[in-house]
């Protein structure tokens, strides 16, 4: 990077922005919707002011599209500019902590492919989750974070307003948005005294926070505070274990990849004046750790607090880039590159050629790879079947199964048999008593049947459809006409795998 220009290194950075929006845009026309990006259709396709587990931005961002119909390929186009937002809100921003200094533009554009090798933030452009939009955002507040700690910033009242409005978009994102809070008020205080606690503007941008995510308490009033019930619950886990700190440690650095650990040299090296805003990293990251222990955090749930290390890790790339140790460097990010091709390669093959096919019509051997596939051509044979019985639902025994069915068949309305809370028992509440539906089976999650006391009169399979990816077998789903539901809610019992 020594010998190029500061405009070269800006127009590397463009084009490493415009190829992986590229690929992602390519690969989101190609795969299958996740359980989770087609529960967050689902929420766009019935608007409200909240939901279950999540607040409600993720829905209305995606809603006008839906409501007209928008095939998946431009669906999937509103998380690849929200990747896009991001990265190249870092580089902005690494750009501005290093105004006036000479290595800018090269910790920029490292900041940029610290961040475009980091393997799991490719599935984060790819599928929209609550994550994803909190990532834009973390970036978006770091902006102005940094501006509000500059001298004389406080004094006026247009920074704390915006400050107000990002932290309200944050909040309608998702619930530990709270921790991304703290992080920045403890920032600002650091940099601005505890008396900046008096101004009026900061009061008036906080007011505007709280009406924003209003929605959120509204609606959760009205639904005896579902939501905070159930984050509560999920957050306390079970016992807390070391091993599974160590494990999830292990995974971070696998999944975001070890270039982002650079940015313990970049802090170290980095103005005084803008370290505090590691802080967008530290606590977040540091609270996920600790409820990891408990087998409650998730590998994604970390990744706006990778993006806020983004700009360190630039400054502490650029600096070895500098130094001795390029050629590591460039071995580093190059099995980064190979392991972010081969997790993309392995999500459009469903797994091949490291996870081969099965024909096993129940319980096949374990990809979980195939749950990207075969969904579409379910949901509408489901539809199909439905009709032709004179069904007007389909169901499911665990919730991870619903989603997928809920979009692809829509709009048959979808019960999920097992007992607990879910937004779909909001949505279709509960399957009447006597009534009958089209229960749906999926291989690699196979239940039986419910039947009797706890389950239907009786259930007739119609049909199996299998699924093949590549001429490679690799699931079946399974459809029943089940008629004369009990009013006892079944235990779902996994199927046996068949003898070998």
């Amino acid at each position: 990077m020594q010998i190029l220009f500061p405009s070269s290194l800006h127009s590397c950075a463009r084009w490493v922005l415009a190829l992986v929006f590229g690929l992602h845009a390519v690969l989101g026309a190609l795969l299958g919707l996740s359980v989770d990006e087609a529960h967050y259709l689902l929420y766009a396709a019935h608007p409200a002011l909240s939901y279950f587990d999540h607040p409600p931005l993720v829905g209305w961002v995606q809603w006008p599209l839906v409501a007209l119909d928008a095939p998946v390929a431009l669906l999937r186009l509103v998380p690849g500019l929200l990747w896009l937002a991001t990265v190249a809100g870092v580089h902005r921003l690494t750009l501005r902590l290093l105004a006036g200094q000479a290595q800018a533009p090269q910790a920029a554009l490292a900041a940029v492919l610290a961040l475009a090798l980091a393997p799991l933030l490719h599935v984060l452009g790819i599928g929209l989750l609550p994550d994803t939009l909190l990532m834009a955002l973390t970036v978006a507040l770091m902006h102005q974070t940094w501006t509000l700690m500059q001298p004389g910033a406080a004094q006026r009242s247009g920074p704390w307003l915006v400050l107000g409005l990002l932290l309200g978009l944050a909040g309608l994102a998702k619930y530990t948005a709270v921790f991304t809070a703290l992080a920045v008020a403890l920032c600002i205080v650091m940099a601005q005294g505890w008396g900046v606690l008096r101004r009026p503007a900061l009061w008036g941008g906080m007011g505007i926070a709280a009406l924003l995510i209003a929605p959120v308490l509204v609606w959760n009033a009205q639904n005896q505070w579902i939501s905070f019930t159930y984050q509560l619950a999920h957050g306390k886990g079970s016992v807390w274990q070391a091993g599974h700190v160590l494990r999830f440690v292990l995974t971070q650095l696998l999944v975001f990849g070890p270039l982002l650990l650079c940015a313990a040299l970049g802090w170290r090296q980095a103005d005084r004046r803008m370290r505090p805003l590691v802080w967008l990293f530290a606590i977040p990251f540091a609270i996920f750790t600790y409820m990891a222990g408990g087998g409650t955090a998730l590998p994604h749930w970390t990744a706006p607090s990778w993006v806020a290390l983004a700009p360190f890790a630039g400054m502490g790339l650029a600096r070895l880039w500098r130094g001795a140790g390029r050629w590591l460097l460039a071995a580093v990010g190059m099995a980064q590159a190979l392991g972010c091709a081969g997790l993309l390669g392995l999500m459009a093959s469903a797994g091949w050629p490291l996870v081969a096919g099965s024909d096993a019509a129940v319980a096949p051997r374990p990809n979980p790879l195939a749950d990207l596939h075969g969904w579409n051509l379910a949901g509408q044979r489901a539809a199909h079947l439905a009709r032709q019985h004179g069904l007007q639902s389909v169901a499911v025994q665990n919730w991870t199964l619903g989603s997928r069915l809920g979009w692809y068949a829509r709009p048959l309305p979808v019960y999920v048999l097992e007992d607990g809370d879910s937004q779909f028992k909001l949505w279709a509440g509960a399957l009447p008593v006597g009534g009958s539906t089209l229960l749906v089976d999926w291989s690699h999650m196979a239940y039986d049947p419910p039947l009797g006391a706890h389950g239907f009169a009786n259930c007739t399979l119609l049909e199996r459809l299998p699924v093949q990816h590549w001429g490679q077998p690799l699931a079946s789903f399974r459809f029943y006409d089940c008629r004369g539901w009990a009013a006892a809610t079944p235990q779902p019992r996994l199927t046996l795998a068949p003898s070998p």
